[in-house]
């Protein structure tokens, strides 16, 4: 197992709500999980923006943000992401400009088209029940860049005068995708990329592609920046593993049937009267996530990284105790050698040895 292509490990987390949980033991479990990240050497932690599912609580992504970098003092600390069409550009820019003040150098932005939720609820989010805002997403991406950097808009320009305070040094904006859309703007604008492999799987090799195709050189950035999210949960053995995994397959099965709810047991999982059709839907889901021992995920972490090619793995491991999630993160953290001592650098400390 030696290393032919190292790269840095990261964490999304969606701040999983398990049953019988209360939602401030799940965000409290966060705090602890970053802690826990910080310690075992990966190199940043990103939050995601979902609404309108009980066994979600990433919501107000921005507050967590601002938790969990006042809970660590080294990890990189973001959004993964902010859905844009939820939000104006401008309270983003303060949001975020807030966030760089307090803890400089250390805020990621990442950005997503999508609303992260039903169309209800994306209008309730909305001072508008207009949904045509994700159509609008390469100028109000201008919009947020413009503020963000502290830029004047053209006298034509509705925005003209208007300006975001606080302002802070916030790194090169980050497009989220999950087809080949983003994959593009990102590579246009020579901006880094992150990849939702972990509910999109189909769409990576080619959405990747596109970017790097896509890619021009921009200020900071001369070559493209590629993270993958996978969905990984790792264990001491194949068969507690896969018993872990159960309640991701059955939270699956209820959100593609439009039936979202709280993050159900391992025991409820095992319980559940599962029928064939079910059992497929659930399975095609879950497809790309990688199961099992440090045995099995290695081999499909290297797999991932032959297939993709990706310069950064986000690993996402949602599972119903805190205890074995941050249990499944350790396993990683040593099988990518990652240290104890801080987060992983540029130069390859932290990182998943590719065969």
């Amino acid at each position: 197992m030696s290393p032919a292509r190292p790269v840095p490990l990261s964490v999304l987390d969606l701040v999983p709500v398990g049953t019988g949980v209360p939602a401030t033991d799940a965000v409290h479990g966060t705090l602890e999980l970053a802690r826990h990240a910080e310690r075992l050497g990966y190199t940043r932690y990103w939050l995601a923006e979902h609404h309108g599912i009980p066994g979600i609580a990433s919501s107000a992504t921005s507050i967590l943000i601002g938790q969990v970098a006042a809970a660590t003092t080294t990890l990189r600390v973001g959004s993964g992401g902010v859905m844009l069409p939820n939000h104006a550009p401008l309270a983003i820019a303060e949001q975020f400009g807030t966030l760089g003040t307090l803890f400089p150098g250390r805020i990621d932005l990442g950005v997503g088209r999508a609303p992260g939720t039903d169309p209800a609820t994306a209008r309730a989010l909305r001072r508008t029940s207009d949904l045509s805002a994700i159509d609008d997403f390469p100028e109000q991406l201008a919009e947020l860049t413009t503020f963000l950097a502290g830029g004047n808009f053209p006298d034509s320009h509705p925005r003209r005068g208007v300006t975001a305070f606080p302002r802070a040094e916030v790194p090169p904006i980050w497009l989220l995708g999950s087809s080949g859309y983003s994959a593009q703007v990102a590579g246009m604008l020579g901006l880094p990329f992150a990849f939702a492999h972990h509910f999109s799987s189909v769409n990576t090799v080619p959405a990747l592609e596109l970017y790097r195709k896509s890619f021009r050189p921009s200020p900071g950035r001369e070559r493209p920046y590629a993270i993958v999210a996978a969905a990984v949960l790792c264990a001491a053995d194949d068969e507690h593993a896969q018993w872990l995994a159960g309640p991701q397959r059955l939270a699956m099965l209820r959100l593609r049937s439009g039936r979202p709810g709280v993050f159900p047991s391992p025991e409820e999982a095992a319980a559940y009267p599962w029928t064939s059709r079910e059992r497929s839907i659930a399975e095609a889901a879950t497809a790309s996530h990688i199961v099992g021992s440090p045995v099995t995920v290695r081999a499909g972490i290297d797999a991932l990284l032959d297939e993709t090619g990706a310069d950064e793995v986000m690993v996402v491991t949602n599972v119903t105790r805190l205890a074995d999630r941050i249990r499944s993160y350790e396993l990683v953290a040593e099988l990518g050698g990652l240290t104890s001592t801080g987060p992983a650098a540029a130069s390859g400390r932290g990182a998943v040895p590719v065969r």
